[in-house]
């Protein structure tokens, strides 16, 4: 798509203008119920398919398409980084009331990082066209490595802050209870950090890790650089209410890692594919209608698979009791 400097410009003042509407309405620490928390992904996911349609209307059907394979790959992505997400705020302790809070901040902090990455990626895509090849590997290796993760059932290990964090914490100090939502406090004369703002530099930071396979992944389906921010965007801002309605529904997602693992090394091959097209080659190549029938069709076999297999499971613990070490999943939000 040829994107005009005002077009962008205006993209991401709308993306601000959403961005500050949802800061407003949630402004007020609270409980999120899962009514609010449906209604709001609902919203959200709404906002993305008139977007894409609009991509539909002016940019065609191409642009479109990109825009929905990127969306629903980033969203069935960022389904997983819940997981991290439900770790950190047990590892932080943080109250019911206030985590909405934290998302919002954190979430916000993520787009931009993300927005960082994009920028670099598609200026490296524009220069070396051989990165397809590193990006194709390192997508396959991902899923290959998440299916041994998904093998092994390990219990899942607590969450260990970052070294940017910890220096961020020996630099500056945190205080030793929450204040509210305030993110700096005055202590013995030294301000000093409150946790909020650590676990919301904790949910932003911890993001950029996911972004290493979501960004590759998305440069496989476009390399549009304005689809694939509008993509992370959208997929990332419904990232909050997401956390609070699907919550628990995260443990009865046992196959999800299988379905993300194929998706990733789906799109890996799709990536090599290319960087053999563009280097002369005569490859087939994989179109965005195929691409995106993939995606969703694995997504709901996906699943079907594993609600079947939470039901059996729950069946079986009725008979035989409960397993005596809780998975990750079964963490509570």
């Amino acid at each position: 798509m040829d994107v005009s400097l005002t077009l962008w410009v205006l993209t991401i003042v709308g993306l601000c203008a959403l961005i500050a509407a949802d800061f407003f309405i949630g402004r007020k620490p609270h409980d999120v119920s899962v009514k609010e928390a449906g209604i709001w992904t609902v919203v959200w996911i709404v906002l993305a398919a008139l977007f894409g349609l609009g991509l539909l209307i002016f940019g065609g059907g191409r642009p479109a398409g990109e825009f929905f394979a990127g969306y629903i790959t980033e969203k069935s992505l960022s389904v997983d980084n819940l997981f991290v997400f439900v770790l950190i705020m047990a590892k932080f302790a943080v109250p019911s009331k206030y985590q909405q809070r934290v998302l919002l901040v954190g979430v916000l902090i993520a787009l931009v990082l993300r927005a960082i990455f994009i920028a670099a990626g598609a200026a490296i895509i524009a220069s070396f066209s051989w990165v397809f090849y590193i990006f194709g590997a390192f997508l396959i290796w991902t899923a290959w490595k998440l299916i041994q993760e998904a093998r092994a059932d390990q219990e899942d290990e607590e969450y260990e802050e970052n070294k940017l964090l910890k220096a961020a914490e020996r630099r500056f100090g945190v205080a030793d209870r929450y204040h509210g939502t305030k993110l700096w406090i005055q202590q013995n004369g030294k301000r000093v950090m409150t946790p909020m703002l650590v676990v919301m530099l904790a949910i932003g930071t911890t993001d950029v890790l996911f972004a290493l396979d979501s960004i590759p992944a998305i440069f496989g389906l476009t390399q549009d650089p304005y689809i694939v921010f509008t993509a992370n965007a959208f997929a990332l801002m419904g990232l909050r209410q997401l956390y609070f309605l699907i919550g628990g529904l995260l443990r009865k997602l046992v196959h999800l890692s299988y379905g993300l693992s194929i998706i990733l090394g789906f799109i890996g091959v799709k990536l090599v594919l290319h960087a053999l097209h563009e280097s002369g080659v005569h490859v087939p190549e994989i179109s965005i209608p195929v691409s995106l029938g993939v995606i969703c069709s694995v997504l709901i076999i996906t699943t079907i698979t594993s609600l079947r297999a939470s039901r059996k499971q729950a069946q079986a613990e009725e008979v035989t009791g409960p397993a005596e070490t809780p998975a990750k999943s079964d963490i509570d939000v």
